[in-house]
């Protein structure tokens, strides 16, 4: 055969496999997708196809593997019927009409209950954080759950590895969970395990990306919780990790970056919920059940809140925490506040927000002035200018911080906090916990954490915003595609 007619085969050939790519791709990727999530692969792959071919088969399945998927459906249906003929506590009367049916869906999906009796209080400083959870684990008489996104022995956490040394020198077993790719580059990562090693804590990496051991699902997929439990009666949520405020980075020691961060310190039924959590992700990553743990009988708190915690993530069939969220902004009557470090709204979150200006809701959304993850923080700012147009008023936490913490507060009595943000990742890639909360003071003490940080921000105007430069624009709106793929 002549080198011409070789040439003729081989440019057929990649004409047929690119046409086949493309029809193929049309029909595979808008099943069960999200309308903006399938576009954005298609475009990626009409352009770019053979790269986004291979982009598409590495991460281009947002669920974890189906062994994974059923622990979560068998821990759904324990807590499910553990729960199910329980009274975990007293709920607070007069509830608004919304909220019986949002509770509803929230314990359908998540499995977990509504209680009451709750004790909750608010932590915003950071050290003073980190030193309330060693103070709980040093009282620890039987066990201490920890489960952090990122987890690291520094200067600022040493009072905290420390409480856990004291309490696993008295036996009191100390397990640990942390995330397995968030953790694995960052500085310290050997220091740590080698005192988690020391003291003798039974820790494991969460969504490990090990292939050779069995260990493979798409490979940005994290474990995002926040959490402490000590023996069933205390608990800490929220959204800040055990480090340093600058997370030990030196690009952000140089930038003279600190994230600041919000936890909740809870007692009461709730603290079973939490602990729930743990167990099941616990149970996901060891295939141990701790049957010696109680996440039945609970103790009345110290307050008189009602708390569920929702969780969410790749493991259930649905965004738990998206239509949790969508719920409460369709159920806003005066006022919603949300403080999300990484704002990057679906259409249906857009549409919900914009809807409530449109009823005449006051909607304030803290975010911050500088980020620290270029692409996330190009994908936000696509959007302030139909936010602002629509009439949220947006307040940008000074740098050199970053505003890490995720809450929404709804009117004078309904609050959630957690670990997750309101965007495409948080919603469909990272496993999170939300909890929501009922209760005129716990409201108020969220109020006194926004007037902070609204005094610590300048608010951000339409007419600043189409001043603009084009470059900015430009690479806002190509952040903003890339922010579908999923």
């Amino acid at each position: 055969m002549t080198e011409g007619a070789w040439v003729w085969w081989i440019t057929a050939f990649l004409v047929i496999l690119d046409i086949t790519i493309r029809i193929t791709a049309v029909i595979v990727i808008p099943r069960n997708r999200r309308p903006t999530a399938a576009m954005a692969w298609l475009l990626a792959i009409f352009f770019i196809p053979f790269f986004g071919v291979f982009l598409f088969l590495l991460i281009g399945n947002p669920r974890l593997p189906r062994a994974r998927r059923r622990k979560q459906e068998q821990i759904n249906e324990y807590i499910a019927s553990t729960s199910e003929h329980l009274h975990f506590g007293t709920l607070r009367p007069h509830a608004p009409d919304w909220f019986g049916p949002l509770v509803e869906m929230n314990q359908r999906l998540g499995a977990l209950p509504l209680s009451g009796d709750n004790g909750a209080h608010l932590i915003s400083d950071y050290q003073q954080s980190l030193d309330a959870m060693a103070d709980a684990i040093r009282q620890a008489k039987d066990y201490v759950h920890i489960e952090f996104y990122i987890l690291q022995s520094d200067d600022s956490t040493d009072n905290f590895f420390r409480a856990l040394e004291d309490v696993a020198a008295r036996g009191v077993s100390v397990r640990v969970l942390l995330d397995h790719w968030a953790n694995r580059w960052k500085p310290r990562y050997r220091q740590t395990i080698r005192r988690l090693n020391a003291m003798g804590a039974d820790w494991h990496l969460m969504l490990p990306v090990k292939p050779l051991q069995g260990h493979m699902q798409r490979p940005d997929l994290r474990n995002h919780r926040k959490l402490v439990v000590v023996d069933g009666s205390v608990a800490f949520l929220g959204s800040q990790n055990v480090t340093d405020s600058t997370y030990n980075l030196r690009k952000n020691i140089k930038r003279g970056l600190h994230w600041v961060d919000l936890m909740v310190r809870l007692d009461g039924p709730v603290v079973l919920s939490v602990n729930a959590i743990f167990l099941s992700d616990w149970y996901s990553e060891t295939d141990q059940v701790l049957e010696e743990i109680d996440i039945a009988h609970a103790d009345i708190g110290t307050g008189d809140l009602d708390c569920q915690v929702v969780p969410s993530g790749p493991g259930f069939e649905v965004e738990n925490n998206l239509r949790l969220f969508l719920g409460l902004l369709y159920a806003a009557k005066r006022q919603i506040m949300i403080v999300s470090p990484y704002f990057v709204p679906d259409e249906a979150l857009l549409l919900a927000v914009t809807a409530a200006v449109d009823r005449g809701v006051q909607v304030e959304l803290f975010v911050s002035e500088e980020g620290d993850q270029a692409m996330v923080y190009h994908a936000q700012r696509s959007y302030y200018e139909a936010l602002l147009r629509a009439g949220v008023r947006i307040w940008m936490y000074r740098k050199p911080y970053i505003l890490h913490t995720k809450s929404l507060t709804v009117d004078d009595e309904v609050a959630v906090i957690g670990s997750s943000n309101m965007d495409m990742r948080s919603f469909g890639l990272n496993l999170e916990v939300s909890m929501l909360v009922r209760g005129q003071e716990f409201v108020a003490e969220m109020r006194e954490v926004e007037d902070t940080y609204r005094s610590l921000s300048r608010e951000l105007t339409l007419e600043e915003w189409m001043q603009q430069p084009l470059r900015s624009t430009v690479l806002d709106n190509l952040a903003r595609l890339t922010s579908a793929l999923q």
